[in-house]
């Protein structure tokens, strides 16, 4: 089950809502700081802009490769750990707009993750340290520390226990 918290709204659709839940201005600073980031091909000018401007946490060594797309409303929910990578047009939720309610949620990436490109992580779940997240996934629940996801919906393709086993039997791992 994913970590988010919920508000309901009466009328319109929860959207219509927007400037209620979120400043304007902050979603036009936001939006103004992604896309300078999205297309800026200095990873360190990245993570620097998305500490600085958007109160992300990035570790790092991070790396967010060309086009990713974080929370532009609700950017200082997302957590990313030191040594990850974030591939190309990944898009990273905080929050989801529904008909009858809005939900917001922390996004929690470990260490040393490896998430795809054209993948889009769902308000409210943690990548656990050293997961694989394959490319295209819809990554909708938490996904166990050290394992190997994809697809949509999201499932487990290898644990932890087994990635070890593949791991020791490549000899490329080996040398």
């Amino acid at each position: 089950m994913r970590r988010t918290v919920r508000f309901p709204v009466e009328g319109a659709n929860s959207l219509w809502h927007i400037y209620k839940t979120v400043p304007f201005w902050k979603v036009m600073r936001n939006f103004i700081v992604i896309q300078a980031a999205r297309y800026t091909p200095f990873l360190a000018m990245k993570n620097w802009m998305y500490r600085s401007f958007l109160k992300m946490s990035v570790g790092e060594k991070t790396c967010f490769a060309l086009m990713v797309m974080p929370d532009i409303m609700f950017p200082e929910k997302i957590s990313v750990g030191n040594n990850t990578i974030i591939g190309y047009n990944t898009t990273i939720l905080a929050h989801e707009y529904l008909i009858e309610e809005y939900r917001l949620g922390p996004v929690e990436i470990g260490d040393n993750v490896l998430i795809g490109a054209n993948t889009t992580i769902l308000p409210g779940v943690e990548i656990g340290s050293e997961a694989i997240v394959s490319a295209g996934t819809l990554v909708h629940k938490d996904v166990p520390a050290g394992s190997f996801v994809g697809g949509n919906p999201m499932k487990i393709i290898y644990t932890k226990e087994e990635m070890d086993e593949r791991r020791k039997a490549d000899s490329e791992y080996r040398k």
